[in-house]
């Protein structure tokens, strides 16, 4: 059971991981949308801090970056969906 968590958690952060490199990746973006998206990605990816930690800490960022009023309303969807899935990961802690 606990291997399956895992790797149900790992394929979460990977799900988010993808979107936000669609966003780091898309030069429709505002820089400062991009930078921070790249923030919450190098959260995700540091290992040395648990899934829920690194959720969390993703979380904050990309909360933030939400309530800017330069961020496209297509990247502002895809930077919810990124927390939403990042939500299930830090409530299953």
């Amino acid at each position: 059971m606990l291997s399956e968590t895992k790797t149900s958690k790992d394929k979460k952060l990977e799900q988010a991981m993808q979107i936000l490199m669609s966003i780091v990746n898309d030069n429709t973006v505002p820089r400062n949308i991009r930078r921070a998206a790249k923030e919450a990605h190098d959260h995700l990816t540091d290992e040395s801090e648990q899934a829920a930690v690194r959720a969390n800490q993703s979380i904050s960022v990309l909360d933030e970056i939400s309530q800017d009023p330069n961020c496209p309303i297509y990247a502002r969807t895809r930077i919810w969906q990124a927390v939403s899935i990042l939500e299930t990961i830090r409530d299953e802690a």
